[in-house]
Formats: structure tokens, C-alpha cells, sequence
């Protein structure tokens, strides 16, 4: 399927506005049933500050429509509402616990003569029902992670203690929510993995073996290097959250010059004739010090029965990292964390050593990096694999593309496509540039490729793509 995009027309002197968070709320509606106690519904208001009556108004409104779309389809209710002005997205978290998040749409101000005030054009049609949805249940996902269930709450304390703990992680997590960085990758939610040869997978996972039989309290771990995933005892789903909270939170508050191999100049640690670089990123900053503190961040992951709460013990030396799962009832002490550090310090240091070698060989053999025609996103839906060539970096608060923002959403409206059809598709869009956009769509594998090519024409094109997939992706796609 051929379409020819007017998309990436030449832009005047005009004030561009991205999509902003108007507001972001959790409510019940059997909490405040009667008249005069709509208040009790709202659990969390954000921003704070809005008057009482607007907060009962937007959320009963909110609540009406999703009453009024389940009229026509009760399994199905509404998860977005589009107006000129703003998006409106609604989550049911949990039983009747709903969770909306409004976003003012993007827009441009044209200016005129004579004085006139602008002309603002809103852009409605810019954001993605896709992206900002999968934003919203991140959002819940990520207060899940750190908090359990809204249900455990109401369990544990009833409103009382649910309320404080709604403020207390949104208050947080939505200063760090940039809606004009969101794009594919958030629908995807996906997981890099950090290739390794064979030899160097069974030393890790040797390691973990080794760790987990000295040290008999930790229940999980999970292994990243470069902040790509190696190994994790972990369920695919609580992986996939924890992975953006470490890559987009945790390592970036931590990051530092990285030591190239063994004989940096960085002063380290001395154990018996090693050197060990190992350092807790989460617990004691210095195990030397008296009044370190030894908490560590609880996390709930899924069970049989339910959730299981666990302390998280992240462990860095070097650019690998390790993260230790222990159970909440276990009370973690300066001895247990000075004997993990002695056991853990100088094996991962060596380890890191070893995969730091091993890395810069493959390349190495591979030959020098030559900047490629194409650029690309590949995703696999079985074990939540992702690789893009498009993202220089990806954090919670910046999202630094090597291509125009037109084609990332080029992108979203292809991906848009795929999740209408179960079968195989192929999908090329020329923009009205130099660039050709083509979606590949196999089995549970997406492959998004954007290429500059100026005098193309769709046979070459479709050639071109051919290679990078016998290439890239040989034994993955199988589509002609």
C-alpha cells in the first residue's frame, strides 16, 4: 500500500506549542453516590490547586461519558474523547477505580498584519490515541511497581491510606512526564537486550547461579550491562516496568564517566589483589560510613496469589548492573549488604571487564561504523525485544531523535494500521521530502524503517528494504 504524504510542508515564522498536561485524576464513582458527596469520588487531583467545584465538574463529567459509552458496547467503555482543544484519555485501572489524564493539544500561532492578534491553529490530529493511552497505563503500572494495588491500599488502610500514597507518587511522577517526548517506543513499552556471545551469556549467568546460592535471601535478579537487559529471574511484565524505571530514572540520577576496562584511573575499592568498583546505586551510599542507612526501595511483582512485595537492591560496577530481589519480611542489615558487596564487588567488576572486551572486539571484526542510509525500529511482541537506530537517547524527561518529528508520527499512524489487522502487512509512505517511511508487520514482529533516499522509486525502495532485512534481520521476516 502506497501513500503519498503532504505532511513536512516548509514552515513560516510561526510559534510552535507541543502537547502539555492540562490535568490527571483518579476516581471511584461508588465513593461518593449520593448528592452533595461527589467529592469522596475524587481520590487524586492534579494540579492541586483547582477549585473544588471544577475538580467534581471534570470528574463528573468524565464520569458521564464513560457511563454513556457503555450503553453501546458495556464491555468496552470510552478511552478517549477528542475536542478541538484537548485529548481526554480514560483507564480503569481496577474495578471502578478510573484513572483520566486531559492533554492540551498541540498547536500553532500564525501571526498577522496590522497589528492583528494571532491566528492559533490547534492540531488535533497530532497526537496519537496510541502513544498517550500507553502513557496513561505506564502511569498506573509505575505507582503498581512501587506501591502495589489500589485495592492492597484500601485493604491495608482504607482512603485514608490511599490518598496519601496517590499524592505522594503523582506528585512526583508527573513532574517527570514529558508528553512532547512520547512516541512509538511508549506503545511498544519494549526491552533492549545487550547482545552477547554464548561463552560470556553462560559467565553471566554462572554469576547469577553463584549469587543466588551464597546469598540464599535474594528471590529474583536481573542482570544489564550498558543499559540493556542480559538476564532476569523475573516475570516478562514486571521485567518490562522495572526496566523503564531503571533506564529512565534510576541510571540516569547515577550516571558517571564509564570505566573503559580494568585499569581506569577511577580510585577503587581494594579486595585482597582486585580491584573492585562495585557500589550500591540504591541503600548506602558508603558502607564505611556509621550512620549509612540501610533501606532500600520496596517493589511489588505479580504471584500465583496475587503480589509479592521485595526489597530492591540495585548493584552497579563498572557498566553493568545487577538487581537483587529480597522479600519485604526479611529485615536487610550493614552485614548482609558488606557481605554482598565483598561477594558481588569483585565478580562483577571482572565480569563488566570481560564483556567491555569482548564488545569492542565484535566491533572491531565487525568493522568501523559507517553511518547507514536507513534508520529503524524493530519490535517483537513474544519477548518484548526492541531496537531502534532512530533514538540517540531515551530517558523520562528527553527523547533525542535523529529524524523530523513529522516522521515519528508517520510512524504512530503505520503502527496505528497494524493494530487494526491480525494479518501480515507491508505498509510505504512517501513523505513530501527526500524520505521514504516503510512498516513491515510479520508474525508478532514490527519493523519500522525510515530512509533517505532522493530519487528513489518504490521498486528500489522495497529492494532496499529487502537487504537491510537479510542483513538486520535474517530468519524474522518472511514477508516477500
Amino acid at each position: 500500500m502506497l501513500i503519498v504524504s503532504p505532511r513536512m510542508a516548509a514552515v513560516t515564522q510561526e510559534k510552535q506549542y507541543t502537547p502539555s498536561l492540562l490535568s490527571f485524576f483518579v476516581y471511584n464513582p461508588s465513593f461518593g453516590p449520593r448528592e452533595g458527596e461527589e467529592e469522596k469520588k475524587i481520590l487524586f487531583y492534579h494540579p492541586s490547586e483547582v477549585e473544588k467545584n471544577e475538580k467534581i465538574r471534570n470528574v463528573g463529567l468524565c464520569e458521564a461519558i464513560v457511563q454513556f459509552t457503555r450503553t453501546f458496547c458495556p464491555t468496552k467503555p470510552a478511552k478517549s474523547l477528542h475536542t478541538q482543544k484537548n485529548r481526554q484519555f480514560f483507564f480503569e485501572a481496577e474495578d471502578s477505580y478510573w484513572i483520566v489524564m486531559i492533554v492540551k493539544n498541540p498547536m500553532v500561532e500564525k501571526p498577522n498584519k496590522d497589528g492583528k492578534p494571532p491566528t492559533i491553529e490547534y492540531q488535533e490530529e497530532e497526537v496519537l490515541d496510541t502513544v498517550y493511552g500507553a502513557v496513561l497505563r505506564q502511569c498506573y503500572s509505575m505507582y503498581k511497581l512501587f506501591n502495589g494495588t489500589f485495592g492492597r491500599a484500601m485493604e491495608a488502610g482504607g482512603v485514608e491510606l490511599l490518598i496519601p500514597k496517590l499524592e505522594k507518587f503523582f506528585y512526583r511522577y508527573l513532574q517527570t512526564l514529558h508528553l512532547q517526548s512520547c512516541d512509538l517506543l511508549d506503545v511498544f513499552g519494549g526491552i533492549s537486550f545487550f547482545p552477547l556471545d554464548k561463552m560470556t551469556y553462560l559467565k553471566i549467568q554462572s554469576f547469577v547461579n553463584r549469587v543466588e546460592e551464597n546469598l540464599r535471601l535474594v528471590k529474583y535478579t536481573a542482570f544489564l550491562y550498558n543499559d540493556q537487559l542480559i538476564w532476569s529471574g523475573l516475570e516478562q511484565d514486571d521485567m518490562r516496568i522495572l526496566y523503564k524505571y531503571l533506564t529512565t530514572s534510576l541510571f540516569p540520577r547515577h550516571s558517571e564517566p564509564e570505566l573503559a576496562g580494568r585499569d581506569s584511573a577511577l580510585r577503587p575499592e581494594v579486595s585482597g589483589n582486585l580491584l573492585h568498583y562495585g557500589r550500591f546505586l540504591t541503600g548506602p551510599a558508603n558502607l564505611k560510613d556509621p550512620d549509612a542507612k540501610f533501606r532500600f526501595p520496596r517493589i511489588f511483582v505479580h504471584t500465583e496469589d496475587g503480589s509479592e512485595e521485595l526489597h530492591l537492591i540495585v548493584y552497579k560496577a563498572m557498566s553493568a548492573a545487577v538487581c537483587f530481589m529480597i522479600s519485604a519480611s526479611v529485615e536487610l542489615t550493614r552485614e548482609f549488604c558488606e557481605r554482598l558487596d565483598a561477594l558481588v564487588g569483585p565478580q562483577l567488576t571482572l565480569l563488566a571487564s570481560d564483556i567491555c572486551e569482548q564488545f569492542t572486539l565484535n566491533r572491531r571484526i565487525s568493522g568501523p561504523d559507517k553511518e547507514p542510509q536507513f534508520k529503524f525500529i524493530y519490535f517483537n511482541h513474544m519477548n518484548l525485544a526492541e531496537k531502534s537506530t532512530i533514538h540517540m537517547r531515551k530517558t523520562a524527561s528527553v527523547s533525542l531523535t535523529s529524524v523530523h518529528p513529522d516522521l515519528m508520527k508517520i510512524l504512530g499512524d503505520i503502527n496505528c494500521d497494524f493494530a487494526r489487522v491480525d494479518e501480515d502487512e507491508e505498509v510505504i509512505v512517501k513523505a513530501m521530502t527526500d524520505y521514504w517511511v516503510v512498516g513491515k508487520k510479520s508474525d508478532q514482529r514490527e519493523l519500522y524503517v525510515i530512509l533517505n533516499q532522493k530519487n528513489a522509486n518504490l521498486i528500489e525502495v522495497n529492494e532496499e528494504v529487502k537487504r537491510l532485512c537479510a542483513t538486520q534481520f535474517n530468519n524474522i521476516f518472511f514477508l516477500d
